[in-house]
């Protein structure tokens, strides 16, 4: 599994939009096709994975059942539970294989130069597909807080995806010296989630790209002042 998941690729927001394509990307991925029981499994449980994601992120989490994963996995409802006993399961799962995707995606940014140019990066990856964005919010932002509003409230998944890119985000400012990291961390991912919903609440999707202009501005003129980096 691990390695046809390497070979997706897919990043942050602009492949979480994706994922209604992702299906028949693993299908057609080398290591799912090839010949064994061991790949039909895993073809399946990926399938199964990336018809969640899609299915959680355009319907909710509360509103996809067991059996709407299953048809859109095209695998029989009986055998969903050889791979994950219950709902819980598979929502774990997906949040894990978004964790995994957020880090490759933070990971490759890393090839930018200056820390400012990977925070602008950042915002690029999180931006790049306001039309989805539009239609039906940050997957991450409203994943994170359905799984909070679960009946019990304490779900740990609820807050991964955010602490990852917080801290990521808090390194670059640290990189430039700034000892405030924490607070222009938040406050740069605090921009970008409440455009995210009031681009949704409105439906229009140059809200996203007039913020990341505005938030690109913002970074080269931390940048600027501060000690450790420069404006890229």
């Amino acid at each position: 599994m691990g390695t046809s998941r390497c070979k997706l690729e897919f990043q942050l927001t602009r492949r979480a939009a994706e994922l209604s394509r992702l299906a028949s990307k693993m299908t057609n991925s080398p290591a799912v096709n090839a010949a064994g029981p061991q790949a039909k499994t895993g073809n399946k449980r990926e399938r199964l994975m990336a018809a969640a994601c899609r299915l959680f992120y355009e319907q909710g989490v509360e509103r996809t059942t067991l059996a709407d994963i299953a048809a859109a996995a095209d695998v029989p409802l009986g055998n969903v539970y050889y791979y994950f006993k219950t709902k819980d399961e598979l929502v774990k799962a997906t949040v894990d294989m978004q964790v995994d995707a957020i880090e490759a995606m933070t990971g490759s940014l890393e090839q930018h130069r200056s820390p400012a140019s990977r925070l602008k990066a950042l915002v690029e990856e999180l931006t790049a597909q306001a039309d989805m964005i539009a239609q039906y919010g940050c997957p991450h932002g409203t994943l994170c807080t359905e799984l909070r509003k679960r009946p019990d409230g304490s779900d740990p998944a609820s807050g991964r995806l955010m602490r990852i890119s917080l801290a990521w985000a808090e390194r670059q400012f640290q990189a430039m010296g700034r000892s405030d990291a924490r607070d222009l961390a938040i406050e740069m991912m605090t921009r970008y989630q409440g455009t995210a919903v009031l681009t949704q609440a409105l439906g229009d999707p140059s809200l996203m790209s007039k913020e990341a202009r505005r938030m690109e501005r913002w970074i080269d003129s931390i940048a600027a002042s501060s000690p450790a980096s420069s404006p890229s």
